[in-house]
């Protein structure tokens, strides 16, 4: 589930325009008073609703959110002890450590206990626990078919296909936009590997959110008066290794992470 850190990130998921049916003077004002938890995502009429099931409830105090989290992960972690974890290497493209298993996420490693805890050299961020221990879990092991596919055409990409646009796709097209150093950040801190993907992108970038669960970042550049494009493809057995709530999880945790370093650059 991914994380609300300010009243900014509950703004851009309204619509902005200030209807005040919500009976707040202003969609900021209202952002505000979510983010601190004196009024509700769902108070506004105009919030889809597979965005208030995902954030509804992130604007509480952090100790509650936190509470809230750990007690979401705790039956993952139920899970995550049942498993074997010699006889999932293979399925996970993991190795092992001692008891640990060892999973690379965006090219950092992540360590797996035994128990379902995680421990890695770089911050364990809340968007990545979930996706983690689910892929884990679920992770048929089904090998890449090499076939990209836009995210609508999963089983399950009808539902999602419009939130992944917009919570990941826009956002991330917004800030190549601005810092075309974006992809070279992609390269260097998620070891993403720059690809000839065949659609003709003018940059095409391939990351490894999970092991078997690859995905192709596409940009076409703006040229003659027609704007700059940015779509994101999956494999087409993505589905078969981890689900897509959790694919979508890792999607807008990680450009939230790049809005983050796109603040700090100016």
């Amino acid at each position: 589930m991914s994380q609300l850190d300010s009243a900014m990130d509950v703004f851009k998921l309204l619509q902005g325009t200030n209807c005040r049916e919500c009976f707040a003077p202003s969609c900021l004002a209202f952002a505000v008073a979510v983010f601190k938890g004196d009024r509700r995502l769902g108070d506004c009429p105009y919030v889809d609703g597979r965005i208030i099931e995902l954030f509804e409830g992130q604007s509480r105090n952090r100790a509650g959110t936190e509470l809230e989290h750990q007690q979401a992960l705790e039956p993952l972690k139920q899970k995550v002890a049942a498993i074997d974890f010699s006889s999932s290497v293979e399925r996970l493209r993991a190795s092992l450590s001692g008891d640990k298993l060892i999973v690379k996420c965006l090219g950092k490693d992540f360590s797996v206990c035994p128990d379902g805890g995680i421990i890695s050299d770089c911050h364990v961020h809340a968007w990545v626990t979930e996706p983690l221990l689910n892929y884990v879990i679920s992770c048929s092991g089904r090998d890449l078919s090499g076939k990209w596919v836009p995210f609508r055409e999963l089983s399950n990409g009808v539902t999602w296909g419009p939130l992944f646009a917009d919570q990941f796709e826009k956002p991330l097209k917004q800030i190549a936009d601005s810092h075309p150093e974006l992809f070279e950040n992609m390269i260097h801190i998620f070891n993403g590997r720059p690809t000839a993907s065949g659609i003709g992108a003018d940059i095409s970038i391939v990351l490894y959110p999970m092991p078997r669960t690859p995905m192709l970042i596409c940009y076409w550049n703006a040229e003659d008066g027609l704007e700059s494009t940015l779509h994101v493809f999956v494999d087409s057995t993505a589905e078969d290794n981890l689900n897509i709530e959790a694919i979508f999880t890792l999607c807008v945790g990680l450009v939230r992470m790049f809005e983050k370093i796109a603040d700090s650059h100016g």
